[in-house]
C-alpha cells in the first residue's frame, strides 16, 4: 500500500529536518508518496500568502500531512500559518505527548502527559481589533459543540490507548461564563465514561504549580486552545525542551503532524538542529494511519540512539549534525 502525504518542509531549519525525517520514515520499509508543498516567508513574495490554497487543496487530497517548523512574526506581520491549517481544515484536538527518555537532561523521571488541547477557538483563535489609538480587545468564544467534541476526543484518547485519567483545565473560578461553559462540558461528556476512566478538573494556574510539583499524578490533560498552548510547552520543559516536544493536529477529515518548537532561522542550513520532535511526529503520523508496528521501531529508534549518546546534536550533548543524528535513527529502524 502507497500512503499518499503531504508534505511541507517549513522554513528556518525546517526543510533540514523534514530531510531527516523523511530518510526515518521511508527506512520502515513503507511506500510514500510526497507530495512537496512550499509554506511560509518563502511563498509570500511570489504567491502573496504565506498559506497558498494549493497546500490546503493538497491535505484534503491526502488526508494527511507532516510539517516542518514555519516562522510567525511576533506582534505584526503575516497570520500563523499553523492558524490557518487548523481553521480551515478544521483540526479541531492537538494532541502534545509528553515523556521522558533516557540520555534527555531533565529534573523529572518517568513523566508521561498527554496534553489535548481545542484548537478551533478561544482566544487564540485570534479574533481581535483596535479600540482607538492605544486600546485593543481580544475576542474569546467557547462554544459547547468544540467543548464536548475535543472532551470526547481526550476521554476516546484515554480508552484507545489505556490511560487511566483525563483532567480538564480551565478558568472557571474568574470566567465563569466561557471557561465555566468548558468546564460543563467536560463533566457532562465525563458522565458518559464513569467507571471507565477517572476524572477531574484543575484551575489552569493552579495546574501548573501542580506539574512542576508532581507531574506524576496526572494522564491526559484536557485544555481549551489558549491554555493547551502554554502548558504544552510547559509540559514538554518538564521532559528536556521543544527540541523533544512532538505534535499533532487532528479533524475528522485531515490531520497535520508537526513538532512544537519554532522554525530557528538563525540556524538555518548548518546541520545542527535537533530533529527529534518532528521524527516523533512522523511516529504519531505513522500510528494515526495504523502502522502501529512502524510507529513503535521509530519510536524506539529514537530512543535508543539518544540513550546511546554517540551521535546526537549539541543540545543533547553530543556533536552529531541533523543528518547524523537522522541517518542514526534510520539504520535502527531497518535493523529493527
Amino acid at each position: 500500500m502507497t500512503h499518499a502525504v503531504t508534505l511541507i518542509p517549513g522554513d528556518g531549519i525546517g526543510p533540514e529536518l523534514a530531510d531527516a525525517t523523511i530518510h526515518v520514515l521511508e527506512a520502515t520499509g513503507l511506500d510514500f508518496e510526497w507530495d512537496v508543498q512550499s509554506a511560509g516567508e518563502a511563498t509570500i513574495a511570489s504567491e502573496g500568502t504565506p498559506l497558498p490554497d494549493r497546500v490546503i487543496e493538497s491535505i484534503r487530497r491526502t488526508g494527511i500531512a507532516i510539517k516542518g517548523p514555519i516562522t510567525t512574526p511576533v506582534g505584526s506581520g503575516f497570520r500563523s500559518v499553523n492558524v490557518g491549517l487548523r481553521q480551515a481544515l478544521e483540526l479541531y484536538a492537538n494532541v502534545r505527548p509528553a515523556r521522558t527518555m533516557k540520555g534527555v537532561e531533565t529534573r523529572y523521571d518517568n513523566v508521561d502527559l498527554i496534553i489535548v488541547r481545542e484548537n478551533t477557538e478561544d482566544l487564540y483563535a485570534g479574533i481581535e481589533h483596535r479600540v482607538g489609538l492605544d486600546a485593543a480587545e481580544s475576542i474569546k468564544i467557547i462554544t459547547r459543540a468544540a467543548s464536548q467534541r475535543i472532551a470526547r476526543y481526550a476521554f476516546e484518547y484515554a480508552v484507545r490507548n489505556g490511560r487511566r485519567k483525563v483532567t480538564a483545565v480551565h478558568k472557571a473560578n474568574i470566567m465563569k461564563l466561557s471557561d465555566g461553559l468548558f468546564l460543563e462540558s467536560c463533566q457532562q461528556v465525563a458522565a458518559e465514561y464513569e467507571g471507565r476512566v477517572a476524572f477531574e478538573d484543575r484551575i489552569v494556574d493552579n495546574m501548573c504549580m501542580q506539574l512542576v510539583q508532581k507531574p506524576e499524578l496526572y494522564d491526559v490533560l484536557v485544555l481549551p486552545n489558549l491554555y493547551g498552548d502554554i502548558v504544552s510547552d510547559l509540559a514538554a520543559g518538564l521532559v528536556g525542551g521543544l527540541g523533544v516536544a512532538p505534535g499533532a493536529n487532528i479533524g475528522d477529515s485531515a490531520a497535520v503532524f508537526e513538532p512544537v518548537h519554532g522554525s530557528a532561522p538563525k540556524y538555518a542550513g548548518q546541520d545542527k538542529a535537533n530533529p527529534t520532535a518532528l521524527i516523533l511526529s512522523g511516529a504519531l503520523m505513522l500510528r494515526h494511519m495504523g502502522e502501529t508496528a512502524a510507529a513503535d521501531r521509530v519510536e524506539s529508534a529514537v530512543r535508543d540512539v539518544i540513550a546511546e549518546g554517540s551521535t546526537v546534536t549539541y543540545d543533547l550533548g553530543g556533536h552529531a549534525g541533523t543528518r547524523a543524528f537522522g541517518e542514526a535513527v534510520a539504520q535502527r529502524v531497518a535493523g529493527g
